[in-house]
């Protein structure tokens, strides 16, 4: 039997659909989907030179957590960012250089220490009007209504 499939069948609705256009299993577009991100992170790279960028975008999109979240520890954003917790240390420690985030201590459990965007970092993902980044969600919806004369 082929997965996807009605007794090794194609069901009627796929009848006149084009190859490239029918469903694929589940496993073929993941693969595709894997491909195509790491296509995109790769054109970003290129596109983005460093003269370009003072920040990385981990470091931004982690910065951009940080003032969606609110006061965070370091292993909740690295959970949230999908990294491990000593690739998140790096990039905070060079957001804290930076001045764009400083720790205190959780007045909750003294043990744990919490992550705060400054002034600074607020202001710096402020200046960041594209959809989909943490904490420009409403902004971008805005910016996209006023363009188009309708909401996104």
């Amino acid at each position: 039997m082929i997965p996807g499939t009605c007794n090794g069948r194609q069901p009627a609705y796929w009848e006149g659909w084009p190859d490239d256009q029918r469903p694929k299993p589940a496993a073929e577009a993941a693969a595709a989907l894997m491909k195509a991100m790491t296509r995109l992170r790769a054109r970003l790279r290129t596109e983005s030179a460093p003269d370009d960028m003072q920040w990385t975008w981990s470091q931004l999109t982690t910065l951009g957590r940080v003032v969606e979240l609110g006061p965070v520890t370091a292993s909740e954003l690295a959970q949230a960012e999908h990294v491990r917790r000593q690739s998140m240390a790096e990039t905070l420690a060079a957001l804290r250089t930076g001045g764009l985030v400083s720790t205190g201590k959780d007045p909750d459990d003294g043990r744990k220490t919490l992550i705060h965007a400054t002034p600074e970092g607020r202001a710096l993902i402020e200046t960041i009007p594209a959809p989909g980044w943490p904490g420009s969600v409403e902004r971008s919806r805005l910016i996209c209504g006023r363009a188009s004369g309708r909401p996104c």
